[in-house]
């Protein structure tokens, strides 16, 4: 099992910036997938990107599309997700999640979890 701890959210107005991290303990492998998720209030839980440990393949929802990064330190078995030109629909609890290949959009598929980290984007 794979232990994930977020952090990095916060408070920023509409075009500004944040960077999230997601520290990964326990057992991470080659094939291990992590996911970045989020959910506003209100709604469900949505894919926001992806990318296996080996950072050979990565997946974006086409709503963050060319405004998010996801990238990993294996050395700090850390995930990213840089996110630019940040709107207030981009607003809500990000959570990152961990899998096994293949990538896949459906949080029902993820096994272990994070607690979230809050995202906050004023107009």
């Amino acid at each position: 099992q794979v232990q994930l701890v977020e952090s990095g959210g916060g408070l920023v107005q509409a075009g500004g910036s944040l960077r999230l991290s997601c520290a990964a303990s326990g057992r991470t492998f080659s094939s291990t997938v992590v996911g970045w998720f989020r959910q506003a209030p209100g709604k469900e839980r949505e894919f926001v990107s992806a990318s296996s440990w080996s950072g050979g393949r990565t997946l974006y929802a086409d709503s963050v599309k060319g405004r998010f990064t996801i990238s990993r330190d294996n050395a700090k078995n850390t995930v990213y997700l840089q996110m630019n030109s940040l709107r207030p629909d981009d607003t809500a609890v990000y959570y990152c999640a961990a899998k096994l290949l293949p990538i896949t959009t459906m949080p029902a598929h993820y096994d272990s979890w994070g607690q979230g980290t809050q995202v906050t984007v004023s107009s």
